[in-house]
């Protein structure tokens, strides 16, 4: 019986050809379904975590203040405005996630819009930079925000160009 041949040259044994075989496995490149559901997991999470802000928009006026106060912002305007903002903001926020949630549930009909929402985000984040900046907000608030929605709209896009 013949050994398998590798460039033409007899493998020196089944060791050898078994650990050609790994690496050549292992150097394949994740299949776009494997990729898919990376990007439904991260829109999952992002999703998820975004849900939570709808906390924020029933919360007491009175917590709202104190955690204001607790990041090292100046005292929170007492305001209705000041809060009917906040609370709208949060419940954008919620609604989001909801949308997330929704296009993660069936990306093969909804990669285009994903993409599309990709690019959207990415956007919006430097759009973010632009608004912390006006509004004077601690430059760790503007990186930590702006920062990571520019990095996740970029991996959205990432993740939506190799799951096709």
């Amino acid at each position: 019986m013949m050994s398998p041949h590798r460039g033409g040259q007899p493998f020196s044994s089944a060791d050898e050809y078994h650990l050609i075989l790994e690496r050549d496995r292992m150097s394949e490149p994740t299949p776009p379904r494997d990729r898919q559901r990376l990007l439904r997991l991260l829109m999952q999470f992002v999703g998820g975590v975004s849900l939570l802000a709808f906390g924020a928009a029933v919360m007491p006026e009175r917590w709202i203040i104190e955690i204001s106060q607790e990041l090292g912002f100046d005292p929170f305007p007492d305001s209705p405005l000041t809060f009917y903002l906040a609370r709208h903001l949060s419940l954008l926020y919620g609604f989001v996630g909801v949308f997330f949630l929704i296009l993660a549930n069936d990306l093969d009909r909804y990669l285009p819009l994903v993409r599309l929402l990709a690019i959207a985000t990415t956007i919006f984040g430097v759009g973010q930079a632009c608004v912390d900046a006006l509004a004077g907000v601690p430059a760790w608030w503007t990186w930590g925000e702006s920062l990571s929605t520019v990095f996740g709209g970029l991996l959205l896009g990432w993740f939506v160009r190799r799951s096709r």
